[in-house]
This record gives C-alpha cells, structure tokens and sequence, in this order.
C-alpha cells in the first residue's frame, strides 16, 4: 500500500450470482427442443420419459453441491444425477444444439459462452497444479544436489 494508492479506485468485491435459475429455463427449453423434435409432441406438453428425466434433474440440481455457484451442468466434474441419467441427460442436450440455434439463438450462444467460460476455468486450475508439480520437482532436484556437493 503506497502513498498513491488511497487515490486509485477501491476494487469491487466478486459479485456472485445465482445461476441456477437461468440454467433450470435453459435446461427445460432444450428438452422441449428435443421432445418435440424427436417424439412429437407440441405446446408445453413433453412426453412422459422426457418429464420424468427433467424432473429428477431439476430436483438434483435444487441439491448441487456446489450451490448457487455451480457450473454448467454438461460441464460439471460430478453430475448431481446417476449415470443413466447423465447419459440421457448429455445425449438431449448435445443431439438439440442445432436446433436450439435456430430457435433459441441467443440463449445458445449465451450457453456456449458460459461453457467456453468454465472450460477455460478448468484449464487455469489444472495449469496452475501442474506449474505448482513441477515447482515441488525442482526444488526436490535442487535439495538432491546440494545434499551430493556437501557429502
């Protein structure tokens, strides 16, 4: 803290924001994307697999634990829901992303962007643990070498 320092602007404390709303309507409106294309259904209506699977995964995702800050669900480490689920679950999101662009164009772009985002996140976070391995390697070398020049 310097002298100049009471002069600059005061920085912002991170705002976080409460994604799971937003992702909850994104999620409902690629399954009905998907529902419609592919067991033909029309208005609000979904078929009854298509429901059932939405409604575990929008109660699973009430319980992430990452909370309200969680990340994209097609993107998550560890899926809130089981395996057959997350298969199905992947496969809806990643067979209507065509379809979604052409009806939906601005909240798939704004989906793809927020998943570039947390992908980007990922790769931070694993160049930072390999930079911090590879740091613990070379400071083990260093203390092998001084150990062999004093003996």
């Amino acid at each position: 803290m310097g002298f100049f320092s009471r002069f600059l602007p005061k920085r912002k404390p991170v705002e976080i924001k409460n994604n799971v709303p937003k992702e909850k309507e994104n999620i409902k409106t690629t399954f009905a994307v998907y529902c419609h294309k592919n067991h033909n259904t029309s208005g609000e209506a979904l078929c009854p697999k298509c429901t059932a699977l939405l409604a575990t995964i929008m109660i699973k995702m009430s319980r992430c634990p990452y909370g309200i800050t969680k990340p994209i669900c097609d993107r998550c480490d560890r899926p809130c829901f089981g395996a057959k689920q997350t298969k199905e679950f992947l496969e809806i999101m990643n067979s209507s992303q065509k379809h979604m662009l052409l009806s939906h164009p601005i909240m798939t772009v704004k989906h793809k962007l927020a998943s570039m985002g947390v992908d980007y996140a990922k790769y931070q976070q694993q160049k930072k643990s390999d930079d911090k391995a590879k740091a613990k390697e070379k400071s083990a070398k260093e203390r092998k070498e001084k150990k062999g020049k004093k003996k």
